[in-house]
């Protein structure tokens, strides 16, 4: 009797070791994300619906840190989900858990990289803005030179207002963007390039509404402003440009690919000739604006360089290309084949022929 009790409790034990052993779980998770975007990990179990399954997000340095915790429920399909939340976690190595053990060749756990590159995006516009109606973006995008990148907005409430839409850089990397706004509160500014998600920065815009406004287009009132244009440019057809100036400092450049000569009469008609730099780096001004048009003649050093010049202004009002040469600029210069038509000659020529004439009168009269 008590051989058969024995046999008994040895084979429920049996079954239940084989019960148990016979639930997996496998939780998937990806190898980096970057750090503000949700960390997504699912997972597929043996277990029943409904069953709550844990787990825990770690940091490691030295040691396992719990960050958070979180519970998923299976699903009629057998597979679980928990999102976990990286804004304002640190960079590094962080590892997914769900803890148990004793479940044969499941996988329970996963290593995940958060990626922080929000240090390549410096805005220089302010951080906190008085209502206007419009929210001033703009910035440096380290790496993303004569390129762009992506930008989205979203607004007070979690709305998106804007994008993700491309926004070009200059070839200092400088983008710029206004975005209509109708409340105050905090405004989300996300940025991806083409190597994935940099980050997000936040933009306070407090104040109240003004009365309403009538809006020039083209024209531009914020420091920090960047506009441009650009057409072709060659030794014999130069680009010409007018820039309107505001009442700030404006830096005005060139473009790069072309070592450019840069030509400018100021806003008290006075010409200057800028060539400091070479192809690698833009010719270059700085100058305080007095709410006048200063214009620029762009054209390239070498006679055998053309292509096409962007002239790039911080603080202006606006920037055009000019259709016709300003006036500024003087006459059309002459064409070496009318240069060489001098009339110096035929005037000397006949101031020769006349004091041949006197010689010869001279000599009859004696």
């Amino acid at each position: 009797m008590l051989m058969n009790r024995f046999v008994l409790l040895m084979l429920g034990l049996l079954f239940l070791v084989g019960s148990v052993a016979a639930y997996q779980i496998t939780i998937y998770a990806p190898e980096s994300v970057s750090v503000g975007k949700p960390l997504l990990v699912t997972g597929t179990t043996t277990y029943g619906i409904g069953t709550p399954i844990n787990v825990i997000l770690y940091h490691q340095v030295t040691s396992n840190t719990e960050v958070q915790r979180k519970t998923g429920y299976v699903l009629t399909d057998g597979t679980f989900r928990v999102v976990f939340d990286t804004t304002g976690l640190k960079k590094g190595t962080y590892k997914v858990e769900v803890p148990l053990e004793g479940l044969g060749d499941s996988i329970t756990s996963r290593l995940v990289l958060l990626i922080d590159r929000s240090d390549e995006v410096a805005l220089s516009s302010f951080q906190e803005q008085q209502f206007t109606g419009t929210l001033t973006i703009a910035g440096l995008a380290q790496g993303n030179q004569n390129s762009g990148i992506q930008v989205e907005v979203t607004d007070p409430g979690g709305e998106r207002i804007l994008g993700p839409q491309y926004i070009g850089t200059n070839p200092r990397g400088y983008f710029s963007v206004d975005v209509p706004i109708t409340k105050t509160g905090v405004y989300d500014i996300s940025f991806t390039d083409s190597q994935g998600f940099i980050g997000t920065k936040t933009v306070s815009v407090t104040g109240t509404a003004p009365a309403p406004t009538i809006t020039v287009t083209g024209t531009v009132t914020t420091p920090g402003e960047l506009l441009s244009a650009h057409t072709k440019s060659s030794r014999d057809a130069p680009a010409y440009f007018e820039v309107k100036s505001g009442s700030y400092r404006m830096n005005v450049y060139t473009s790069s690919d072309i070592d450019w000569m840069m030509e400018y009469v100021d806003d008290r008609g006075i010409s200057h000739t800028v060539l400091s730099r070479n192809q690698l780096n833009p010719e270059e001004i700085n100058i305080q604006g007095r709410g006048k048009t200063i214009y620029f003649k762009i054209y390239p050093l070498k006679y055998a360089d053309s292509g096409v010049v962007f002239l790039y202004a911080e603080n202006a009002q606006s920037v055009k290309v000019s259709q016709t040469m300003p006036s500024v600029f003087g006459t059309v210069p002459p064409t070496p084949a009318e240069t060489q038509k001098s009339p110096v000659m035929p005037v000397m020529g006949a101031a020769a022929v006349g004091m041949a004439i006197v010689l010869i009168d001279g000599q009859r009269k004696k």
